[in-house]
């Protein structure tokens, strides 16, 4: 679709929406700015918009029909869901509904990689970001991970690598998007809140594939076994990496190294101890990054030589400090079940874990069974703290403590714990109901933790 002088009415403004109106002004289409929330005021939205707003359309609260009945397109932003009466009834007018990634995939060049998966997107997004990096320069890391694709769709060249961090809800409304290079880390029941089903999540997280081809390439966790299926069904070329068993074709853990089965020959990728991530779920979110470069015929060294310097993400099992002999531990990435489990395996001592937030519909029993004696306290806070407690108690879990606001939860972890323990912020939840995403949590937690 031609965008030029064309009505498109994005809607959300939050990052992606007002990256969404930059991109389509430099277009020279004509946005209408939508926001359902009515109490943001239009001054508000102005001043989120960076350059000169003027000539751009902007309504809050309800959407007028009238006004629907002029647009060509919606953007749609992934904070919205796609089921919500306004888009059944935009979608049943015909008019074509694009998300964030698309405009941007569309008005864009270069070759894109794509990652999504349940758990480890971040960090293997910013893995392969350095990775490319290293290789050369014209490279964007861009999507979930927190800056816009459609900021710099524009910039993109014929030459230009793009990683991209892709979540559920981004998929949803994907038509053209083609990732030369896409990667599934893996798949365990999340936003059933918004996907309703299971089934329904898994379908939307295998979508990336969908327009590749077999000149594309898929990385799959081969130990994932609704990914293992979904390979053998796929008419990309499909690379596996495995922390449990080795491969004849694909990346594999063995002992303490990582190795590379290209069918002919295997080279050894570096070993475990030369690496500053730890544990497996790093190890894995290693292969797959690997994957992604050797698939884009990156060399082994250069691929080496960021693996084995890369030291993790902000969020993601994040050491804070030490205070009165107490480490506390920054995990707010840990917003789901399955995440907040790789935050419990990594540490190596009795650890006061604070948990909650918003309710996602997620079940906690596989969660509390595997604290696996480490959680001597848990401590619950936000909307889910009943409905964890229930479940802790149930599964025989009896020392939870209620805490009104996270900086309550660290005053209690700092009164209890001993030289020697730890306090871990991994909440298993989303951050929606106390905090505007799980970054703010994460600084809020830190900067608490700086203060005792």
């Amino acid at each position: 679709m031609k965008l030029k002088h064309k009505k498109v009415l994005v809607v959300g403004s939050g990052l992606s929406g007002i990256g969404a109106i930059e991109l389509l002004k430099k277009l020279e289409a004509v946005p209408v700015l939508f926001e359902g929330n009515e109490n943001r005021t239009e001054a508000e939205l102005r001043e989120k918009l960076r350059e000169d707003s003027s000539d751009t359309q902007i309504v809050i609260g309800n959407l007028p029909e009238e006004l629907v009945s002029t647009i060509d397109l919606v953007i749609l932003s992934p904070g919205v869901p796609t089921d919500l009466p306004m888009v059944s009834m935009i979608r049943g007018r015909a008019i074509p509904i694009w998300g964030e990634i698309e405009l941007a995939f569309v008005s864009g060049k270069g070759q894109v990689v794509a990652i999504t998966g349940t758990n480890g997107k971040t960090t293997t997004t910013s893995l392969t970001g350095e990775i490319l990096k290293r290789h050369q320069e014209d490279v964007f890391v861009v999507g979930n991970i927190g800056i816009p694709y459609t900021r710099i769709a524009l910039e993109t060249t014929d030459d230009s690598l793009v990683a991209a961090e892709v979540s559920s809800f981004q998929l949803e409304t994907i038509h053209n998007f083609r990732p030369k290079v896409s990667a599934i880390l893996n798949i365990t029941p999340d936003h059933l809140d918004r996907h309703h089903t299971y089934e329904e999540y898994i379908r939307v997280k295998e979508s990336i594939t969908r327009n590749q081809t077999e000149d594309d390439i898929c990385i799959l966790n081969y130990e994932d076994e609704v990914l293992r299926e979904y390979g053998k069904t796929l008419h990309t070329n499909v690379l596996f990496f495995s922390d449990q068993r080795t491969l004849e074709r694909g990346l594999y853990l063995e002992s303490d190294s990582i190795y590379i089965n290209d069918g002919i020959s295997i080279k050894e990728i570096c070993k475990t101890k030369a690496l500053k991530l730890i544990g497996l779920h790093n190890y894995q979110n290693i292969m797959a990054a690997a994957g992604i470069a050797l698939s884009l015929q990156i060399p082994l060294e250069e691929i080496v030589e960021v693996i084995t310097n890369f030291k993790g993400v902000e969020h993601r099992i994040e050491y804070v400090a030490e205070k009165n002999g107490v480490t506390y531990y920054n995990d707010s990435k840990g917003t789901n079940p399955d995440a907040a489990m790789k935050g419990i395996q990594a540490m190596d001592r009795q650890t006061y874990l604070i948990a909650g937030g918003y309710d996602k519909k997620s079940s906690y029993e596989e969660w509390i069974n595997a604290f696996d004696g480490k959680v001597r306290c848990l401590i619950l806070i936000g909307q889910t703290r009943e409905k964890i407690a229930c479940t802790a108690y149930n599964c025989g879990f009896l020392n939870t403590i209620f805490a009104e606001t996270l900086e309550e939860a660290v005053h209690i972890c700092a009164q209890k714990a001993i030289p020697g323990e730890a306090v871990l912020l991994s909440p298993a939840c989303a951050s929606w109901d106390m905090f505007e995403n799980y970054e703010v949590r994460g600084q809020m937690f830190k900067e608490y933790v700086k203060r005792l």
